[in-house]
């Protein structure tokens, strides 16, 4: 992969070969990065994994970063108005199912009380490949909306692993303070170790890295604070 002029002279700002702690990890990554817009930080966790096992599951970021987000739920009668007062910003139920049919997507997260599971499993094909289906496992399947919808604006993010058994997933801007963006990828690191698969062998974490989005990855001395098992 052939690389620009700026992100060349950025490798040359620290070294490559080096495994920083979370906080002088982020402090280089904000030094080097050369976008003319507020970059977003992510961590990048190479997980040790084998083609039948995968991580997957939500955590919730102490320090938000992310603009405000368009929530959809998928709800009937009390659970409908619990949504409204909550501040869902869209609420309903086979009426958004043929909406979204129909090809409207205005909105970054979906919720769902468990008895619209069957008309919103229909949604299967769509709302799947773009990461948005509603599961129990993201908590994202519940009777509790108020309690679901709080922490989805306090800053609650799925994560999984990829095919590759890696997880990305961002934890910040680089406009941020650098105690609150280690802080927030010291928290997903600890949570992605939680999530340890039970037959998992060997090492669990491979790497971490951390990186803007323009610029070149930055390796994490992760076993330095955090304790990997």
């Amino acid at each position: 992969m052939k690389h620009g002029k700026k992100y060349l002279e950025a490798l040359k700002k620290y070294d490559p070969q080096k495994a920083y702690g979370f906080e002088d990890a982020v402090q280089v990554v904000k030094d080097i990065a050369f976008a003319k817009f507020d970059e977003t930080v992510e961590i990048h966790m190479n997980l040790n994994l084998t083609k039948s096992q995968n991580v997957r599951d939500t955590v919730v970021l102490p320090n938000q970063f992310s603009a405000e987000k368009k929530i959809l739920v998928f709800a009937k009668g009390e659970k409908a108005q619990e949504a409204l007062d909550a501040g869902a910003t869209y609420v309903g139920d086979d009426d958004l199912v043929e909406k979204i049919r129909g090809g409207w997507m205005d909105f970054d997260v979906a919720v769902a009380t468990p008895d619209m599971m069957k008309s919103v499993g229909r949604l299967g094909p769509i709302l799947g490949r773009r990461g948005l289906m509603p599961n129990p496992k993201t908590h994202t399947v519940t009777m509790d909306i108020k309690g679901a919808l709080a922490e989805l604006r306090q800053g609650r993010v799925e994560f999984r692993s990829d095919k590759t058994g890696v997880v990305h997933l961002a934890v910040g801007k680089v406009s941020m303070d650098k105690e609150k963006i280690a802080e927030n990828a010291r928290v997903v690191y600890a949570e992605v170790l939680r999530r340890r698969p039970v037959d998992a062998k060997g090492e669990f974490v491979r790497s971490l890295t951390l990186a803007s989005t323009m610029g070149p990855g930055v390796a994490v001395d992760f076993k330095e604070s955090a304790g990997d098992r």
